[in-house]
């Protein structure tokens, strides 16, 4: 989690490259567009429209250009890193950049005039970026020699607090800071705290105590609130396995926040906006599809068309989810008689060969157009495309362990790391748990896309699918 300085710093950065992206477009364009005059035979037979035919480019490359290169890890440890890791980072970048370019102009019929821009784009963009990271880290080792200019902090705890805490700095925080003075909590008292504010003009006091010493840490916090001195406080005394610790306001009161899904964030935002409108395109461009599975459904088997049941959603909320039927119409009474033919270990239900299943909804399965109706489950928001797959409200209140709970911490989705795992070669109810916990904990823009890539020939095949 980054300090809210830090934040501040990496949203300046994306600001400042998003523009170098822009700028470099157009010079790219305005390179070739008077290629003819500046460099001869080059362009002499290849004119290209004005800018304003490609200013649609724009709107994919500003925002998402500094999206893409987050994803890369590109502004993560930047002085740990060389010239050629960026290089890497970025190149990177542009391959995903040009996915989404080509899919704005493929489900928007936008047209790109001249594909000759895009080469002088990256050429430029990435020695425009390469530039300015140089740049950015030089002037960070320039100011970090001025000890003038370095944060003077003073560290308050227990002698092995404090040591603990100095030597977890990171490269770029010992930088950026000064120590200039560590008080011992159980030792010294708070006038010699207060001296040391005095002495050395310092910017910030770190408290690291345990709860044993919350007394003498509050008499601290104090006289830095009197000081008016900024104090954090670390708060490691609370100890967690997996939940990351988060701060926030709730009406007046701080609040110390322990998560263990994605906090609110920009990401979560994106991928949101990403479920809504891939959800759309999919009803659109499945249209033909789901007429043809209606038909053969009315004509195969007597019954409804769309399959209705309550789902578990996130935090175990119940929802309707639709599928295309692909079973008898008293399928659900008949599966008392089916549990001993179970192959799941667990909660959940799956065996080989349901007799339950019509002719027509074998092939509605095996090519998984049963689960297109979900994508109305997307639009409306109680899906996503990649999360957990959701579970009926009958086999969740089955659970044994508050493992299987956390599986329910996030939407549920359309696919997941089970379904392109090799979906039906796992056996065990843990297993699945196993891999729905692994993408929550790893949960990433680039991981959801990866998802959604190696589920195409999961459904074109019918890999796993039974």
């Amino acid at each position: 989690m980054l300090g809210r300085k830090q934040e501040l710093n990496l949203q300046t950065l994306q600001l400042a490259d998003g523009f170098l992206l822009v700028v470099a477009f157009w010079v790219g364009h305005t390179l070739r567009f008077f290629g003819a005059d500046w460099f001869g035979h080059w362009f002499r037979d290849k004119p290209i429209g004005p800018f304003a035919e490609f200013q649609w480019l724009l709107l994919v490359i500003f925002p998402f250009g500094p999206i893409f290169l987050e994803l890369q890890d590109f502004y993560t440890n930047p002085l740990q890193k060389d010239a050629g890791k960026s290089l890497v980072q970025i190149a990177r970048t542009f391959f995903w950049l040009g996915l989404m370019i080509a899919a704005s102009a493929y489900f928007f019929k936008l047209d790109v005039p001249s594909r000759a821009v895009m080469p002088l784009f990256m050429v430029l963009s990435t020695a425009a970026l390469l530039l300015r990271e140089r740049l950015t880290l030089a002037r960070f080792r320039a100011r970090a020699k001025r000890e003038d200019l370095r944060e003077s902090v003073v560290l308050v705890g227990t002698p092995e607090d404090t040591y603990q805490l100095r030597h977890s700095f990171t490269a770029e925080q010992l930088m950026e800071t000064n120590v200039v003075a560590e008080i011992d909590i159980e030792q010294q008292p708070v006038n010699d705290l207060v001296n040391a504010l005095h002495e050395h003009s310092v910017n910030r006091v770190i408290f690291a105590g345990g709860h044993s010493h919350l007394n003498r840490l509050q008499e601290g916090i104090a006289a830095c609130e009197i000081e008016g001195v900024e104090a954090w406080l670390v708060a490691d005394f609370i100890h967690t396995a997996i939940a990351r610790p988060t701060f926030d306001v709730f009406g007046a009161r701080p609040m110390l926040v322990f998560r263990t899904t994605p906090d609110v964030s920009w990401n979560l935002l994106i991928k949101s906006l990403t479920d809504r409108l891939g959800a759309i395109v999919g009803l659109v461009l499945f249209s033909g599809v789901f007429l043809v599975a209606a038909i053969g459904i009315k004509v195969s088997s007597p019954g409804p068309i769309i399959f209705r049941q309550k789902r578990a959603g996130k935090n175990g909320k119940p929802f309707t989810m639709y599928k295309f039927r692909s079973m008898h119409t008293d399928a659900e009474m008949r599966q008392a008689e089916l549990v001993a033919f179970n192959q799941m270990e667990g909660p959940v239900f799956k065996i080989d060969k349901d007799p339950r299943i019509t002719k027509f909804g074998k092939f509605l399965r095996r090519t998984s157009i049963d689960e297109f109706p979900q994508l109305l489950n997307v639009l409306k928001g109680d899906m996503s495309l990649v999360g957990p797959r959701p579970l009926p409200i009958y086999e969740v209140e089955q659970f044994e362990s508050t493992a299987q709970r956390r599986r329910l911490s996030m939407k549920p989705g359309l696919t997941c790391l089970w379904q392109v795992s090799g979906r039906n070669q796992i056996k065990s109810f843990d297993e699945w748990v196993a891999l729905d916990l692994r993408y929550i904990d790893n949960w990433s823009l680039l991981l959801d896309a990866k998802i959604l890539i190696k589920t195409v020939p999961v459904v074109l095949f019918g890999l796993g699918a039974k």
